[in-house]
Parts: C-alpha cells; sequence; structure tokens
C-alpha cells in the first residue's frame, strides 16, 4: 500500500511549485493510474514519492517511509525512462549484474526473462533493442527481487497497442497477486482501461480522486450539460420520460445546478424544458474527459443506468473496455481482502514465486512495526476535490502540521558488491579489447627495443621506452580503473531511479580489488608474452633470468596495481572516464618531476640500517626476514616514480572520502 500525503515540490523562479499539496493512496491487489496532461505534475509527484528531489511531503510503502526500509529495492520497484544499460551489455548479463547488485539468486535473471517474453533476446544487446523490449527488459529489472510495490512512470509511452496490452495484461497480474502498482499516464482511457483507482492531476493538484467505474461514466462519454435554477426537477423529469419511452438515459447532478446528461442529446433536453416552462442557462454538448472536474461531487438519478437490474451492468464500463471480471466490489481494508487467483501464466508463474503470500501480510504499521500510518487528514483551507466514491479519511482530531521536507538520499551500495562488480566488468568488451591492445602495443615496442638495442632487460620485457612516460601495461590497467566508476556514471544501474553512483566503502573496495588483479593479470600477461616473443625472434639472449627478479617484478606488479587504484579514484573524483585516465598521465608527466625536484640535491643523512629499526618496532622478530622486505617498500616510495604515485593516490583516497561524506554532513 502507498499513502502520499502532502506532497508539495520546490517553488520555481517564475511560477508556482510543479506540485502542491498531492495526496492520495494506492491500495495493495489494485492498480492506480496517476493520470494528467503534459506538465500537469506526475513525474515531479513520483520523484518525490521516491525522494528523488527536494520538496515537502512524506510517502509510505506498506507503513514505512523509503529512508526507514533497509533495502528500499528488494520491495519497491521502480522504471524511471529508459534502461540506463552500457549499449555494449546483453539483456541476461544486464540482469545478472543487477542480482548482485540486489542480493538475489542469479537463476532469477532467467525467471523474469521468461515472464516478460524476452528469453529469445536474452543474447541481445541493449543498444540495438525496440522501444518495446526495453519497456519489458526494465519492468523485469523492476520485478527482479520480487518486490511488493512497483511504481512506473510513463511505462506504456511510445508502445504500440499490442504492447500496451501485454503490459496491462502484466501489471493486472501482479496486482491480483497482491502486489500494489502506480502508474503514470496522460491518456484517460489507458487509465480507464488498466486501472481500478484513478487519480487526476491538473497544474499540480488533485482534481478527482475516482474508481475506474465512476471515472469511465463521468470522463469518457459524451453528454449533455446543462445548468437551470431547477436541476432538480428537470432531472426527475428526464428519468421519467427515458422511463416511459424505454430509453437508456443516465442523468447526473453536479452541484445545485449543474446536470450531466448521458445517452441523450441537446435537442431532446431542450424540448423537455421548454415543454414544463423550466429556464435553461446552459446547454451544451460535451465530452466527460475535457474538463479535469466533471467528475466531482455527483450523486446519479439514472434511468436504464448502471443499476437497472434489467441492463445488469454499467454502459460506462462498457465505454471504456473494462470486462466484466475487472469490475470490482467496493475497497476493503487490504486486511480482509481475500486471495486472488493467480492466472495460469508464465508471468504468474514467474513473478508469483514469493508475491502468493503477499495478501496475508498486514499492509498497515502493524506488520512493519511502524505507528499509525493512516493519512495525515487535510488543514481547514484545503479542499479536496473527491469523487463520491472515494475513501474518506476519517475526521481530524487535530490540525495536520506541514509535511515534513524531503531528503535526497544518494544510490545505494549494491549488496554483494564484488560480485557486481566482476559482473560489471566482465559483461562488456571493453575490458577485454583493452587487454588485447595493451598486449599488441607491448610486443610491438619489445621487438622495436629490442632491434635497436641499447635497452635494459627490464625495460625491453616490460615495453618501456624512455620517451614513454609510462609502459603500454599501466596505461592499459590505468584505462581499465578509469571504466571502473566512469561508466557508471554514464550508465548509472545502481542508480536508475537517481541519475547518481553511491560513494560507499563497499563498493569502493570491490573496484580496488578487481582493479588490481586485473592489473596484475595484464602485467603478468605483457611480461610473459613479451618474453616468449623475444625468445622466438632473436633466442634466449633477451630472455634470461635476472638475479633481482622478485624486486623487479615486484615493482613491475606495484606500478601497474597504483596505476589502475589511480583510475580508479580519478574517474570516482571527477566523475570522468578521460579525467581518470588524465590523472593517470599526470603522475609521470606532472608530479614525477616535482617530486624528483624536490630530492634533488645532496643529502645530510641517510637511511643506513633501516631493517635493523624496522625489527625493533615489534617485541619479536619479523618472521622469514620480513623487515628486508619493508625495507625494500619503503625504498620503492622514496624513488621519484613511487613518491610520485604515492602522494597521487593518497590525495586522490582524502579527496574520494571528502566528496563522500560530505553531502552526508549536509
Amino acid at each position: 500500500m502507498i499513502q502520499a500525503i502532502g506532497l508539495t515540490s520546490n517553488a520555481r523562479k517564475e511560477g508556482p511549485p510543479a506540485v502542491d499539496d498531492v495526496s492520495f493512496e494506492a491500495h495493495g491487489g489494485h492498480v492506480t493510474a496517476l493520470l494528467g496532461p503534459r506538465g500537469a505534475g506526475k513525474t515531479t509527484a513520483v520523484r518525490l514519492m521516491l525522494a528523488l528531489q527536494q520538496g515537502r511531503g512524506i510517502t509510505y510503502f506498506r507503513g514505512r517511509p523509503l529512508h526507514r526500509i533497509p533495502h528500499p529495492s528488494r520491495e519497491v520497484g521502480v522504471l524511471l525512462g529508459d534502461v540506463p544499460g552500457h549499449p555494449a551489455r546483453s539483456v541476461r548479463g544486464q540482469l545478472r549484474m543487477l542480482c548482485a547488485a540486489t542480493g538475489v539468486s542469479v537463476q532469477r535473471a532467467d525467471e523474469v526473462l521468461e515472464a516478460v517474453g524476452l528469453v529469445s533476446l536474452r543474447d541481445q544487446r541493449l543498444g540495438t533493442l525496440s522501444r518495446g523490449m526495453d519497456r519489458r527488459l526494465g519492468l523485469a529489472g523492476a520485478l527482479l527481487a520480487d518486490p511488493h510495490t512497483l511504481v512506473l512512470d510513463g511505462p506504456s509511452e511510445g508502445l504500440s497497442h499490442r504492447e500496451r496490452s501485454w503490459l496491462h495484461g502484466a501489471l493486472r497480474t501482479y496486482a491480483d497477486l497482491g502486489g500494489t502498482v502506480l502508474f503514470t499516464t496522460d491518456d484517460p482511457k489507458e487509465a480507464a482501461r488498466a486501472a481500478d483507482h484513478v487519480v487526476s492531476l491538473d497544474g499540480g493538484k488533485v482534481v478527482a480522486d475516482q474508481e475506474a467505474g465512476a471515472f469511465a461514466r463521468t470522463r469518457l462519454r459524451p453528454r449533455v450539460a446543462v445548468r437551470s435554477p431547477h436541476a432538480a426537477r428537470l432531472a426527475a423529469l428526464l428519468a421519467k420520460e427515458a422511463r416511459m419511452a424505454k430509453r437508456s438515459v443516465e442523468v447526473v447532478t453536479e452541484g445545485g445546478s449543474r446536470l450531466s446528461v448521458y445517452g441523450s442529446t441537446c435537442a431532446d433536453v431542450g424540448e423537455t424544458a421548454f415543454r414544463h416552462g423550466i429556464l435553461v442557462h446552459q446547454l451544451a454538448d460535451e465530452i466527460g474527459d475535457a474538463g479535469p472536474r466533471s467528475g466531482l461531487g455527483e450523486t446519479p438519478d439514472a434511468a436504464g443506468g448502471p443499476s437497472d437490474p434489467e441492463r445488469g451492468h454499467s454502459p460506462a464500463a462498457d465505454s471504456a473496455g473494462l470486462s466484466e471480471d475487472r469490475r470490482r466490489e467496493p475497497d476493503v481494508a487490504e486486511e480482509d481482502a481475500p486471495n486472488l487467483p493467480a492466472p495460469a501464466s508464465t508471468f504468474t508463474d514467474a513473478v508469483g514465486t514469493s508475491r502468493t503470500s503477499t495478501n496475508a501480510r498486514s499492509e498497515g504499521p502493524a506488520s512493519s512495526g511502524a505507528p499509525d500510518s493512516k493519512p495525515v487528514p487535510l488543514a481547514k483551507d484545503e479542499e479536496p476535490a473527491r469523487d463520491s466514491g472515494d475513501r474518506r479519511p476519517s475526521e481530524p482530531a487535530t490540525l495536520s502540521s506541514l509535511p515534513p521536507p524531503i531528503t535526497v538520499w544518494s544510490a545505494r551500495s549494491p549488496l554483494r558488491p564484488l560480485r557486481y562488480e566482476l559482473r560489471r566488468a566482465t559483461g562488456i568488451p571493453t575490458g577485454y579489447v583493452t587487454v588485447g591492445l595493451a598486449l599488441v602495443l607491448s610486443a610491438l615496442l619489445s621487438l622495436f627495443l629490442a632491434r635497436i638495442g641499447h635497452t635494459p632487460q627490464p625495460r625491453l620485457l616490460a615495453a618501456w621506452p624512455y620517451e614513454l612516460p609510462l609502459p603500454p601495461a599501466a596505461l592499459g590497467a590505468g584505462l581499465l580503473g578509469a571504466f571502473a566508476f566512469g561508466d557508471e556514471f554514464r550508465h548509472p544501474a545502481l542508480g536508475v531511479d537517481r541519475g547518481s553512483v553511491p560513494r560507499r566503502l563497499g563498493l569502493l573496495t570491490a573496484k580496488l580489488v578487481v582493479g588490481a588483479a586485473t592489473a596484475v593479470v595484464m602485467s603478468t600477461l605483457v611480461i610473459g608474452c613479451d618474453a616468449a616473443l623475444l625468445h622466438l625472434v632473436y633466442g634466449g639472449e633477451l630472455t634470461q633470468v635476472p638475479a633481482d627478479w622478485l624486486s623487479l617484478s615486484a615493482s613491475w606488479l606495484v606500478l601497474a596495481v597504483a596505476c589502475a587504484w589511480a583510475g580508479v579514484l580519478a574517474s570516482a573524483v571527477f566523475r570522468s572516464t578521460t579525467a581518470g585516465l588524465a590523472a593517470v598521465v599526470a603522475v609521470p608527466i606532472v608530479i614525477v618531476p616535482l617530486v624528483q625536484k624536490a630530492l634533488e640535491g645532496p643529502s645530510v643523512r641517510t637511511a643506513a640500517g633501516l631493517p635493523g629499526r624496522l625489527s625493533g618496532l615489534t617485541l619479536v622478530h619479523w618472521p622469514f626476514g620480513a623487515e628486508r622486505y619493508a625495507a625494500a617498500a619503503v625504498r620503492m616510495i622514496a624513488q621519484p616514480v613511487g613518491g610520485a604515485l604515492m602522494l597521487s593516490l593518497t590525495a586522490l583516497l582524502c579527496a574520494y572520502v571528502l566528496t563522500a561524506v560530505r553531502p552526508r554532513v549536509r
């Protein structure tokens, strides 16, 4: 169940707020449509509900505000716009990556693919999907964690009639299994066909809150609008003549002097008024959805209307395309709602795996441990436009205060960050292409350097000429590290609804671990491939193992890992892949000369005897001569390149922590 109370966006410079004091409810087991023309405030209201933009108000999802839910993606499925996935990622790979983010089994991806009918397209790239298939993929992502609530903003926009019919059937199946569905649309006919309850917005305010039947009767049929000071007498006469003529005419009294006559014409109504001497101020043909307040405060007085036993059903439902099984009884409490039968379909089998017991759960605060979650009553000066079939809240005991401000929360970190990062990195060909290019460039450079000579063996195997600031392997590691956060900002899969990337320690650690592992593997492959190629072309003279191979290998691996980490941190701080790679290249070009200039000149003191002093820091001796490795690490950092990398990593890490902590402090 969704309870939106007092949603109000911040005032705009040149006009009123886009949404002003919007309150409504969406009950479990029902499909609720948020209807309004373009610019009515539908998307703004949804974003305020999900705390995606600042404003005032509060929204309860089964009795709890969104920021009180430990894992919102597991309880509230969201679809806003297109799927922001990498165009080169496959459909199945996108869902498997999201499985790791939401903490569900990877088999769930195959289940929802079958549910939404994308099994045959599971290996298709996201960039090649049509609009309808993209919508299906977005719905599959929203259903991954089997949430109890779906919030969809314009899900049928741009879809064909066939795709819309499928989407409406999927939403109906989900609601029949006990879920709560809220979607926005600007098509009144779609709202009447697909929804059980329609909340109409106009100018950022709620102008009608109706059941689908009342909405279809008052907004989707042609009618004769009549204004007369003797409206009640005219309504009785019209109903009497319709019964005598055995015609289906429905008369709805709206206010004291206004009538809406369905099933008649201006000529018939005018003749009746003329014969009985009734003064008429207005007589005009209208369409039900021409005015936003056409369904407010009606009291039907029908002849052969919806309650006529000879007709058996309402013509309003027929005109809206509603079938007999879609017309529901008046709402009951969620606790007393019966278990709805699950349709025998693939969508039901996949979505209903853990939804069949949803109706048994209490929708109110009793099940969530929250205080009373009834809607906050409206203030005295508020005049909500409500239909007679509304569920009216109880009378307020005291006047409500202003709704609380809405705080925009950053996207949450994936529940399984390491698994998420592995699937993100291996799900697109970018990483494989980068590693392949690094291997090819290193092999060509090593052959060229061996041919011209005068290159030390370590630099020859690493394909690192003196003219380049970094070897191709280190540049490739830095580029892959920059892709780690750069792709997140370009295609924010973790912040589908927020367009942001979570800055959490778990996600950063996962990216650093994967980046370091990738750098180690790539640098090892480069050395191995270069040695094998040199041995094949020039013999074994250039591939002999040097005496200090251990320290050289450690320095080589540390260089690659440091470049990868610099790329990760720089892309996270500057929100760009290009900036991340630029930070990696800037280390040898800008920072190393500065460090060399700071270290040049004679040294008054030396670090002689450092291993012995390191071993004295602890009460026990370090095993396996670990103090020597510690001293080697210190000497490595003392070198210009090592010192520059350490300074860069420290500065980038501090900047990352600052950018992550600053929003929380605010």
